[in-house]
């Protein structure tokens, strides 16, 4: 990239704040930045109980102005498991209601650190497998119509999700969409296998440090963080066989690029159809931006082509796509 461009990139690195003490001040800001016009929309706010009668799970249901897929998207939204909300996700999830004419549903799973892990993951749980089980809830006649989605902390929660659900042997989904997901849990830079961890971790959107402020919020115990329950790229090869078919996109200019890439070539080897697709010069939180940023028109694209049943396999060379999984970068496994 040019050098010039990286510069004035790093301008917009995250600020170096202290996850564990000023979570909720990130929230509140979150939350603010939301309120944002966006485009009309249709929403409906319901609610899941969960599975042991503890506590409702809302769910805020988008219809896009024009409704030109039977599909509907369950989308879990990112914030390192500790903030995001249906809230502070509203206008992300407007948006990828509109541009790919799919109903959304947004999951508010609960967060860390007043519900540590699983809590977060269970509520996800709760929703998938019932879903996908009773697809009507979901206004479809067919399950196969529900699509996983989720960005960041969510496509952790989306592949754990997939995973646990094969393990029960109950539905699962067909289909799966993760942006730029946290599969590891390895972040440091004299440690991780990962280039992008070295390269990326310390000047742009999503730094080194918050991504391990972050796991240790959510999982306070550190041997927790090496399961694949937290860190999906650690489950065995046997235990990957049988996953949805799965869109990875992920973002060059992100730490968690190698890690979410090689998730897909795994999940690849044993079996599974998977593309992957590297948006060029783009940041890790892509999903959140307006909808005139390119790496999010050109998401939206590869988005509707998976939609539309396009071939799984890495994206070509040109026409604005960048050719991935042909070989891993030095230092990642």
């Amino acid at each position: 990239m040019n050098p010039l461009l990286r510069a004035v990139l790093r301008l917009f690195a995250a600020p170096r704040i202290d996850m564990g003490r000023d979570y909720e001040k990130v929230r509140k800001v979150q939350r603010g930045l939301a309120a944002r016009p966006v485009p009309r929309y249709h929403f409906l706010d319901t609610q899941i109980q969960a599975e042991t009668g503890s506590h409702t799970i809302p769910v805020r249901v988008f219809e896009p102005r024009t409704r030109t897929r039977e599909d509907v998207l369950l989308f879990f939204h990112g914030g390192g498991w500790v903030t995001g909300d249906i809230e502070s996700y509203t206008p992300a999830c407007a948006h990828l209601a509109e541009a790919t004419g799919c109903v959304v549903a947004s999951v508010d799973y609960r967060l860390a650190p007043e519900h540590p892990f699983p809590a977060g993951l269970e509520d996800c749980v709760r929703v998938a497998g019932l879903l996908l089980a009773e697809p009507d809830r979901a206004g479809v006649a067919d399950a196969s119509r529900i699509v996983l989605m989720g960005d960041s902390a969510g496509g952790n929660l989306v592949a754990v999700v997939s995973q646990v659900l094969a393990e029960r042997g109950v539905p699962t989904a067909r289909r799966q969409i993760l942006l730029y997901p946290v599969t590891h849990w390895n972040h440091d830079p004299a440690s991780s296998p990962f280039a992008s961890v070295r390269e990326h971790g310390e000047d742009y959107r999503l730094t080194n440090t918050e991504i391990d402020e972050y796991l240790e919020l959510y999982a306070p115990d550190p041997a927790t963080r090496r399961t694949p329950r937290v860190a999906p790229l650690e489950a065995p090869a046997a235990e990957l066989a049988g996953q949805p078919d799965t869109l990875l996109i992920s973002a060059e200019l992100d730490l968690l690029c190698d890690e979410g890439e090689a998730y897909g070539r795994a999940l690849r080897a044993a079996g599974n159809r998977v593309r992957i697709h590297r948006v060029p010069g783009a940041l890790h939180g892509f999903i959140t931006l307006p909808t005139f940023a390119s790496a999010l028109r050109e998401s939206y694209r590869v988005i509707n082509e998976f939609l539309d049943g396009g071939e799984a396999g890495d994206s070509p060379a040109g026409a604005g796509d960048t050719a991935l999984d042909a070989e891993p970068r030095e230092g990642t496994p």
